[in-house]
């Protein structure tokens, strides 16, 4: 509530979640070993992504300049950590400025094959 009565609602909520596919991570992995038997290398690998992220994010390299940020991490039931975090912007955004950035369908295979496999292998389930 502190951040509401100092700042006023937030202007952006993100979740980032790990991908125990992440090169990062896989190359690691022993022979025939799986992403579940290796909870402190998914933590790591997500930990040091999400700091780049937020780096990028506070500096105002992605989204613009930034008055403040939290976040929390939780682990989904499956052992995966994921992030849910709060951006306070110094310029309001509006609907149409996100859309110019942010887009939620699935990418024609026939103009981009390579990004529809990229979208279909990691973010439809």
């Amino acid at each position: 509530m502190t951040y509401v009565r100092n700042y006023g609602r937030q202007d952006l909520f993100i979740t980032f979640t790990c991908n125990p596919k992440w090169v990062e991570i896989t190359c690691e992995f022993y022979p025939g070993q799986q992403p579940a038997q290796r909870h402190e290398l998914l933590a790591r690998v997500f930990q040091l992504k999400l700091a780049k992220l937020m780096s990028l994010i506070k500096k105002g390299q992605i989204l613009g300049p930034v008055k403040c940020d939290m976040y929390t991490v939780e682990c989904q039931k499956r052992g995966n950590p994921h992030a849910h975090i709060l951006i306070w912007l110094a310029t309001k955004i509006n609907s149409n400025d996100v859309d110019a950035i942010i887009s939620a369908e699935i990418p024609n295979p026939v103009i981009d094959h390579e990004l529809y496999d990229i979208v279909s292998m990691n973010m439809i389930h």
